[in-house]
């Protein structure tokens, strides 16, 4: 566990320093993202969910941290992951700042089926047509590393089972 956070704040540093190393394509026709729009998402989730600490997720969301984005649109937005565990992985996240999936609300359902739309259709787009899998962390046990919900894409290989 040390060491993940000793990796995560050298991410962070990296991208920080170095933000051409990762670009951006956004394939989205009318993407929400300016700052204002952010704060204003970022207000609403605040009362809804309390203010969640901020994380690397909230700088790809406003563009403070390049990420290879591979979708966007109004809700959500999905990018490479930058440590693959799988030949094709990626993340899909809602721009909404939900720090865990044991967080949710129930009238968080229509976003969440949103999610896994957009991790369908991506994974689609990205050619996992022999299947893949869908993860989502949860807590200290779970091994949730960034505290805003996330939808873990990997394909490409075989899987197997049992996962952890």
């Amino acid at each position: 566990m040390y060491l993940r956070h000793i990796l995560r704040a050298q991410l962070v540093a990296t991208l920080s320093a170095h933000p051409s190393r990762l670009h951006r394509v956004c394939r989205a026709e009318r993407p929400l993202c300016t700052k204002s729009d952010q704060v204003r998402l970022a207000h609403e989730a605040s009362k809804k969910y309390g203010s969640p600490a901020p994380t690397i997720f909230n700088k790809v969301i406003d563009k403070s941290i390049a990420a290879d984005v591979i979708y966007e649109d109004e809700k959500c937005l999905a990018f490479r992951d930058i440590n693959p565990q799988a030949p094709i992985h990626f993340l899909v996240i809602p721009k909404v700042p939900i720090p865990r999936m044991s967080e949710v609300k129930d009238d968080d359902a229509e976003l969440l089926g949103h999610l896994l739309v957009v991790a369908k259709n991506v994974a689609k787009q990205e050619s996992l047509h022999k299947g893949y899998r869908l993860v989502i962390n949860d807590g200290k046990h779970g091994a949730q590393s960034v505290y805003h919900l996330h939808i873990h894409v990997l394909g490409g290989r075989q899987m197997t089972w049992p996962p952890g």
